[in-house]
């Protein structure tokens, strides 16, 4: 199958769109069978999904028809206009939402990146909040510290943490009482 040279073919496709502009259908289907491989080619370069491809070019080719009366020879090739719009066509359908769009490979991606966890903010805060514990449970008496960590570290109960420490009942709970006391005049600066 012999090609035309490419003066031909812009000066048959610029013909083409002159009969588009006056509405001739069939120089339109001519036009689209001459320039539709390669604008579907550049859309999918562009894209990189041929079902994308296929809906942009469409609307591309319904642009074509309602605005070849403004193509002009003296500007540009009829390739080169037809391709800038596919070309701007594209880049405009990038920068829509397609929640449809493989929300399979999204549901993936957006799962793999997903954390639960703390946020980088809450990260600081927390540390924070752990250095002031620190520097306050630094302060206490090593009875006081003792006993609050057993209890509220490791889960002790008063009378487990009277027996692990071997104290009375008694004493243990005021370890525990004023050693709070101590921490909470601590963390809020009195």
């Amino acid at each position: 199958m012999n090609r035309p040279a490419p003066d031909a073919l812009a000066a048959r496709l610029a013909t083409l769109l002159a009969e588009c502009a006056l509405g001739d259908r069939s120089a339109f289907a001519e036009l689209y069978r001459a320039t539709a491989p390669k604008l579907f080619g550049v859309a999918v370069r562009i894209l990189h999904r041929e079902d994308w491809a296929e809906d942009v070019l469409q609307e591309c080719y319904v642009s074509v028809w309602n605005h070849a009366a403004d193509y002009a020879v003296s500007k540009s090739a009829p390739l080169t206009w037809m391709t800038s719009i596919v070309r701007n066509r594209c880049l405009d359908w990038l920068r829509r939402p397609h929640p449809e769009s493989g929300s399979e490979e999204y549901d993936i991606l957006a799962g793999a990146w997903r954390d639960d966890g703390p946020g980088p903010l809450e990260q600081l805060l927390a540390a924070a909040e752990a250095a002031a514990l620190a520097r306050c449970m630094g302060q206490l008496e090593s009875k006081q510290r003792q006993s609050i960590m057993l209890a509220f570290f490791h889960g002790l109960s008063h009378s487990e943490l009277a027996a692990h420490m071997r104290q009375p009942l008694g004493t243990v709970k005021t370890w525990v009482r004023r050693g709070l006391e101590r921490l909470k005049g601590c963390l809020s600066g009195t």
